[in-house]
């Protein structure tokens, strides 16, 4: 009775036929058994089925409706009644004993709740709707796995069903060709072995049609399939499937995919297509060239062309100019093209037709298509000068000429609101500068230009380009100082900076390093992403993105190594082979986020920083062949992603570090310095093979707390280790000379500990500060000056003339 209260009736519902809760009793007395539409159990006397089909009910079901305390229904029936298009409640599940729900033409929305499919018991189940009605089952593989029982399933006049990359097998598709009212399906991505049902023509109203990755095999007949009067678009991607040569005629169809389908030549039925809009045949086997009658009756309509990764060897009567005017896309990358540079239609926005054989010159008429956003000419033989309009083409976003023989100057105009964000000029043989009308292009991201013949002095004004996260200049003829121009720099978003095999010469660039912000700071990310470009298209009757991620060559692990994709978290420099003079500063070790860092071939001198053991992610250090002194920090030990480490040809000494990723690296890393000893160089250290162990801390921030500061406890221990020694030189020393010794050294330790000195050989500096090479020179910004000792000496002296040996009291 509560049930009966919660709606009203509506006798004028199309859909009623009786308002059967009209028999129910007003004051809830009688036997419920004997109402309309109630069945009881005979022995238990409780209620198993509620038949309230065409009931006139009007109104919203609640999820707490009392309907799901009847816990042992078995039947319920509430079809073609009226529930305002609310959603299906969540609490089907309370009845556990349920073999048969209808819930049909009951004027429900949204998505169908996953309770229903907690059923285990269910026999029928009938969620047909009417055409007005939409219902949603996301996952059809998750919604009918626990439905073990189930031998109805009724979802008809569901206009779309979506059955993809679930766990779907057999060898029939009968239960889905009885949908007659479906517009869309897509049954992609599951294990059937069937062949393709003839009885599809009984889905007349279809128009979208996905059955990719489902292991079809063998011909084809494609008039069974364009017997689907009304289809517009169909997939039948990552098949291994042929077609029948028979006459066919798709007014309709605008979308064909037939990408990775093994075929070996191009379906003829396409030169029948009227209407063809987009053409996927990318990833197939398709050799020869390509014929006109392709595109003879869909020159007009074709918007999407995507003929990579083929076998095709060029078009026939070697047409070059391709008679397409409203083409926007044309991908025939990838393939055996030999030909001269076929000339885009005017209004083509992506143009790739990277890796070929093409030759010869790239025509002026190429701007012409000034809709051109993406133009990737890769990885062919083309050569003469760039036309100079390419800089002006405005949507440009992504220029790709990499690997081919272009000479003479970059194209030089970039116009204010150039649009572009990735450059990619590597492996010519382009010469001259780097244009400086390149700093109007202020969302460039990428710009490349290695493994050319550029004469240029470093790109310093690249700075002000806000989103720059790739330089690449290596193996040109850049040359000239760095440090000297880069006092206000800010490379606020640089990832990779590779300026290796050039000229460059002078000071280390200290501030170049110290401008790149994005090395210092880490960012949160949930999951790898890569460095690319994205951009959304909108045609007549296509929509498509593309999305081309970022390349370059980087030295790693001494080999040069082909980056197809580059990872965001990538951090990289690059100096090597250049004649960067100095010593490596400290402040390196600020750039946190490094994964990569070569600095050999150069001529650095003095030791190696210990604050490299900041950089924590750092998988690649190359420092070899350089001039650089001393011992091997003991801290870089702590460093466990180091894979690669490189100091051959220096003049270091010392124990090698022992432990953690030093016991792997080959002898080749340390060879060629004399002084080196330990693991795995054959020549053992005097004093023992074992090093040090690296201390537990280091900071290089001379701001930063004083290792001494952190534990009082460690001035005691000191305190204790004095006294025992005072007491013995107090035994041992017992003149004059003994107590001026004494004071000197005191003053001296002092001294040194003021210096940043350490005390000891030890490769320990208490608070940070690197002890200096005794060949260093003072750094400019550095006013005290290091007091020699016999300066020192005399200084004391003249301060206590009383504790020199040779004073004599007597003499004024």
């Amino acid at each position: 009775m509560e049930f009966k209260r919660s709606f009203r009736t509506n006798t004028t519902d199309t859909q009623c036929v009786y308002p059967k809760v009209h028999s129910w009793s007003l004051d809830g007395s009688g036997d419920c058994c004997s109402w309309d539409g109630v069945e009881c159990d005979e022995v238990t006397g409780r209620v198993i089925a509620l038949d309230l089909s065409s009931s006139c009910l009007s109104g919203t079901m609640s999820p707490n409706t009392t309907l799901f305390r009847l816990v042992h229904v078995k039947s319920l029936n509430l079809a073609f009644n009226s529930f305002n298009f609310s959603s299906i409640p969540y609490g089907f599940s309370n009845l556990s004993k349920l073999q048969y729900l209808n819930l049909s033409s009951s004027k429900f929305s949204g998505e169908i709740p996953r309770d229903i499919s907690q059923l285990s018991k269910l026999v029928s189940l009938d969620l047909s709707t009417s055409s007005y009605e939409t219902l949603h089952m996301p996952n059809m593989g998750d919604f009918v796995h626990n439905l073990t029982g189930l031998k109805e399933l009724d979802l008809s006049l569901l206009s779309e069903l979506w059955l993809s990359s679930n766990n779907l097998s057999g060898d029939s598709l009968e239960w889905v060709v009885n949908l007659t009212k479906l517009t869309t399906l897509s049954i992609s991505g599951n294990r059937l072995s069937c062949g393709f049902p003839s009885s599809f023509e009984n889905l007349k109203d279809l128009k979208f049609l996905y059955l990719r990755s489902l292991n079809l095999k063998g011909v084809l007949d494609i008039n069974n399939l364009f017997s689907l009067k009304n289809l517009e678009v169909l997939d039948l991607s990552f098949n291994n499937i042929s077609f029948t040569k028979t006459f066919v005629n798709a007014t309709t169809l605008k979308h064909l995919y037939l990408d990775s389908c093994n075929l070996t030549e191009f379906p003829q039925f396409i030169g029948y297509l009227s209407k063809l809009a987009m053409l996927i045949l990318s990833h197939n086997r398709i050799r020869g060239i390509i014929p006109r009658w392709m595109w003879n009756n869909s020159k007009e309509s074709l918007e999407y062309i995507d003929l990579s990764d083929n076998l095709l060897s060029g078009f026939e009567n070697n047409q070059t100019n391709l008679p397409l005017p409203n083409l926007s896309y044309l991908d025939i990358s990838s393939n055996s093209l030999e030909t001269t540079l076929p000339v885009p239609p005017s209004l083509v926005m992506v143009y790739n037709i990277s890796n070929n054989f093409l030759y010869g010159e790239v025509p002026t008429s190429i701007c012409e298509a000034r809709s051109l956003t993406v133009l990737d000419l890769s990885n062919n033989a083309l050569n003469g000068t760039l036309p100079p309009c390419l800089g002006s083409i405005r949507p440009l976003i992504l220029l790709n000429l990499t690997r081919n023989k272009f000479d003479g100057m970059i194209p030089h105009v970039y116009p204010n609101g150039c649009a572009l964000r990735m450059i990619d000029l590597r492996e010519n043989q382009l010469s001259g500068i780097v244009p400086r009308s390149l700093g109007n292009c202020g969302m460039l991201e990428y710009l490349n230009l290695g493994d050319n013949q550029i004469n240029d002095t470093f790109p310093f004004w690249l700075s002000k380009l806000a989103y720059l996260k790739v330089i690449g200049l290596r193996s040109n003829n850049f040359h000239g100082p760095i440090e000297s121009h880069l006092s206000q720099l800010n490379f606020t978003n640089l990832h990779i900076l590779d300026i290796s095999s050039n000229n460059f010469n002078g000071k280390f660039p200290s501030n170049l390093l110290k401008s790149c912000h994005a090395m210092k700071v880490t960012v949160g990310q949930d999951k790898l992403v890569y460095l690319n470009v994205n951009k959304d298209f909108q045609g007549t009757n296509v929509t498509f993105s593309i999305s081309k991620t970022y390349a370059m060559k980087l030295m790693n692990k001494g080999m040069e190594r082909e980056y197809t994709k580059i990872l965001d978290v990538l951090m990289a420099i690059d100096l090597s082979n250049n004649k960067f003079e100095g010593f490596i500063p400290e402040l390196i070790g600020n750039l946190k986020l490094l994964r990569m860092l070569n600095l050999s071939n150069n001529l650095l001198i003095g030791s190696i920083p210990p604050s490299l053991a900041n950089l924590t992610v750092l998988e690649s250090l190359d420092l070899s062949r350089n001039n650089l002194v001393g011992e091997i920090p003991q801290q870089l030990a702590r460093l466990t992603f180091l894979s690669d480490f490189v100091v051959s040809h220096n003049h270091l000494s010392g124990p090698i570090p022992r432990g953690t990723q030093f016991d792997t690296f080959a002898s080749s890393s340390f060879v060629m310095n004399d002084g080196l000893c330990g693991s795995p160089l054959p020549n053992k250290c005097t004093n023992g093979e074992n090093a040090p162990p690296p201390p537990s801390y280091f900071k290089v921030d001379d701001e930063e707390e004083c290792l001494f500061d952190l534990d009082w406890r460690m001035v005691l221990v000191g305190a204790g280790v004095g006294f025992l020694v005072g007491i013995v030189l107090e035994n041992l020393i017992i003149d004059e000379k003994g107590t001026w010794f004494l004071d000197y050294s005191k003053k001296m330790d002092l001294n040194e500990q003021g210096e940043g000195k350490s005390p000891s050989p030890s490769s320990f500096y208490p608070c940070g500060v690197r002890g200096k090479d005794p060949d260093e020179e003072p750094k400019e910004e550095e006013s005290d000056e290091e007091i020699p000792d016999e300066e020192l000496e005399e200084e004391y002296v003249e301060e206590n003339p009383e504790d020199d040996p040779e004073y004599d009291p007597d003499e004024d």
